[in-house]
């Protein structure tokens, strides 16, 4: 009795190696412009494409490899050297250029459905390009084309490149293992490391978000683990600046596990981003109505009642971070930073110490501490922590600030060339333009003073230190009329 194959036996079928050999057959065979489609993941197509290269040595094969986002694949094969002798051509990374397409999504305010299930309410440029490109590439390239696509880009092809797509030879399917797919969405999870994510370029994080982008459509995952998986998107957002999109992302892990704590914690996160301080703190304490002993959002609520001048509040706030997980440098620091706010200063440095002991490369802690130092007139000891912070990461507010020490030190040679430095890493700081100009009128370089402060007013026009000691100086030149009209600026 003949019986129907379903897609079900179909796909049971889909063995790896079956696949692999129809894949090489049809490679062995092609000759001129062809388009094929692999589904796999970036590490198994990797692999796959070695294979390939040894298992058929008669053919001249190439990679392309889109590591970075284009617009333009037709620009890139045709610049490729040699590209007349080339038989196959395997294009990787184009999942990349979905990358922008993705977050402007979530900018947008596209709802999940339409997100989820690629609405047709826009096309990725890559993609238009294709769809608009398609008889040049079959005009001018005498290649077969290999895309190696994750599932979710290969569902942009289907669904938002039909022109393009429509004219593929095959499409072949190189599953991962479903066990594997758990083991990896696990270890995603269980290694969350906001600091681990914060050491990546923005290269990586970009990797890493579409790397986690395939395990989120991948049938195998329950709602939760998609939840705990789009959790690490919204912190990887957070850190990319992309903030309304990272709390649309966190609203969406929210769909799916509405009692996931940390993925209230990342809102925040977000919020606090972009200055929304009373916000962040609501959802902060929704986090912790969920979990009251989450150290994290305990910090993160001290942060953001700090950012709103109630330093008391941030206080207690660190302090229960503190209780929950006395080794945790940030909470030491933030309760550090609100002590010297309240001029408590010989607190503040023991707060400052405190956070440097559990992380003493912590540049952040030795750079308040030195500004500690600094209020209590004790420069010396306020530059050796400076040092000790631009060590560790120069930047141009310590720099700046090391010369503020150095200038009441009286060292203005030292303190110029501190400035030059903050200046060397921000040119537009124009704090450290202003302290340049005055150390310039201090060492009777006046017009060098003046002109010193023409530039930090040119970058803030409403700059009232430089208005007032450009008039200053002026005053000194004798230039009355010039001096009234900068002290005019002040008033």
């Amino acid at each position: 009795m003949n019986q129907d194959l379903t897609d079900w036996d179909e796909n049971l079928l889909k063995d790896p190696e079956t696949e692999y050999k129809a894949i090489v057959r049809s490679l062995k065979r092609t000759s001129g412009f062809r388009l094929l489609f692999v589904e796999c993941s970036p590490a198994e197509g990797s692999k796959l494409i070695e294979k390939i290269k040894e298992d058929i040595p008669q053919k001249k094969i190439e990679v392309l490899r889109l590591n970075e986002p284009t617009n333009n694949l037709y620009n890139l094969v045709a610049g490729l050297p040699n590209r007349q002798d080339i038989n196959i051509l395997f294009v990787t990374g184009l999942e990349n250029s979905l990358y922008e397409y993705e977050l402007n999504k979530l900018k947008n305010g596209w709802s999940s459905n339409e997100r989820y299930n690629y609405s047709e309410k826009g096309v990725p440029p890559i993609l238009s390009h294709l769809n608009q490109h398609r008889e040049k590439f079959r005009d001018d390239f005498n290649i077969c084309f290999v895309f190696i696509l994750p599932v979710y880009a290969l569902k942009y092809f289907i669904h938002r490149c039909p022109d393009f797509f429509d004219w593929r030879s095959n499409i072949f399917e190189f599953k991962s293992d479903p066990e594997l797919i758990a083991q990896e969405s696990s270890r995603i999870i269980q290694e969350s490391d906001y600091e681990k994510y914060q050491s990546l370029t923005s290269e990586e994080r970009r990797q890493k978000f579409l790397e986690i982008q395939d395990l989120i459509e991948d049938e195998n995952n329950s709602d939760e683990e998609k939840g705990k998986l789009l959790l690490e998107q919204g912190l990887i957002l957070t850190l990319e600046s992309k903030n309304e999109e990272a709390i649309s992302v966190c609203e969406k892990a929210l769909e799916f596990k509405p009692d996931y704590h940390r993925a209230w914690n990342a809102k925040g996160i977000a919020l606090r981003n972009l200055e929304r301080y009373k916000e962040a703190i609501a959802v902060d304490e929704k986090a912790l109505e969920i979990k009251p002993d989450y150290h994290h959002s305990w910090n993160n609520k001290g942060i953001g009642l700090y950012y709103l001048g109630r330093y008391e509040q941030a206080i207690s706030a660190s302090d229960k971070a503190i209780k929950i997980k006395p080794d945790y440098h940030q909470a030491w620091f933030i309760k550090g930073v609100a002590l010297r706010n309240l001029e408590r200063y010989e607190e503040a440095i023991a707060a400052c110490e405190k956070a440097l002991e559990f992380k003493p490369d912590y540049h952040r802690a030795w750079f308040i501490k030195g500004m500690v130092l600094k209020n209590l007139g004790r420069y010396e000891q306020a530059i050796s922590a400076y040092d000790k912070a631009l060590e560790i990461q120069p930047d141009h507010y310590t720099w700046n600030d090391k010369g503020d020490a150095l200038l009441n030190l009286e060292r203005y040679e030292e303190a110029l060339a501190a400035y030059d430095k903050a200046l060397e890493i921000k040119l537009d700081y124009h704090y450290a333009l202003g302290n340049k100009g005055d150390i310039l009128y201090s060492l009777g370089r006046y017009e060098e003073a003046i002109t010193t402060f023409e530039k930090a007013i040119e970058i803030k026009p409403d700059y009232h230190y430089a208005w007032n000691f450009k008039g200053f100086v002026l005053e000194k030149l004798e230039r009355y009329e010039e001096a009234i009209t900068a002290y005019e600026k002040v008033i």
